[in-house]
């Protein structure tokens, strides 16, 4: 088994809504390796004016037997300053994929999390439909996927209508690029509308640049972008977040 330790030490920007997680990713390019995974964990403690808590811890596990696939992610995100809260959601990722043929693939997936910040309690979803490769270059993936799936929501108790049960699509288009060896380029777009009520939907936007510096070093830099059209009372309906850090392999 392979883990990955993330060294997340220059957050430039962050805000964001984190309701739609991006599993691309997280896949692993090598199709010959049947276990790998990644562990991150980031703590600090700061004293000025306020005291200042930020704890991030992230993981992933992935089986792949080329016939199936099994990943599972973990993410946890804690910020607190002057006792107040700015940051504090975590989400649990179960994704399946089996092949059909070489360019169709059936996925399946079940996700809890929660985001204080954005009032919601808990958001349950599950899902499954079919990933298209649109190519066959190793070095140059794109995957289209169309999945439908249903979605419990439990906000906070600053919303009146607490409860929404939904059935959303949630379409991806997604490329892995890899123009050389020092150098890769991952990103998702989803949209996510509801079904019954095609102007109530969400995309995200997630893209992440890797440059290698030496061996099993890298300099890695992630843009998300998220859009939600019917948020909880009081959330901006756009949030984003940018982050830069080191990544190290072993």
């Amino acid at each position: 088994m392979r883990f990955i330790i993330c060294l997340l030490f220059l957050l430039t920007y962050s805000y964001s809504q984190g309701q739609v997680i991006n599993v691309e990713t997280l896949r692993k390019k090598t199709d010959s390796a049947k276990w790998t995974g990644s562990v991150s964990l980031d703590a600090s403690l700061i004293k000025n004016k306020n005291n200042i808590f930020k704890i991030a811890t992230k993981a992933d596990l992935q089986y792949n037997n080329k016939k199936e696939l099994w990943l599972f992610i973990n993410d946890l995100k804690f910020e607190k300053a002057a006792g107040e809260s700015f940051v504090n959601k975590g989400t649990q990722h179960l994704r399946y994929n089996y092949t059909i043929t070489e360019k169709i693939k059936m996925e399946g997936f079940a996700q809890a999390q929660y985001d204080a910040i954005s009032e919601i309690d808990f958001r349950g979803l599950i899902g499954a439909g079919p990933r298209f490769k649109l190519s066959t270059n190793d070095d140059y993936r794109f995957y289209l996927g169309t999945l439908i799936m249903y979605e419990y929501e439990k906000a906070s108790d600053i919303a009146t209508d607490r409860v929404h049960k939904d059935v959303r699509g949630s379409t991806y288009l997604s490329f892995s690029l890899y123009p050389t060896e020092t150098l890769a380029i991952i990103s998702t777009s989803y949209y996510q509308p509801r079904l019954d009520k095609l102007k109530d939907f969400r995309l995200s936007s997630t893209t992440s640049v890797l440059f290698k510096i030496w061996e099993n070093l890298a300099f890695k830099t992630t843009f998300i972008y998220n859009f939600d059209a019917y948020p909880v009372v009081t959330i901006p309906k756009s949030q984003y977040e940018w982050t830069n850090g080191l990544l190290y392999t072993f």
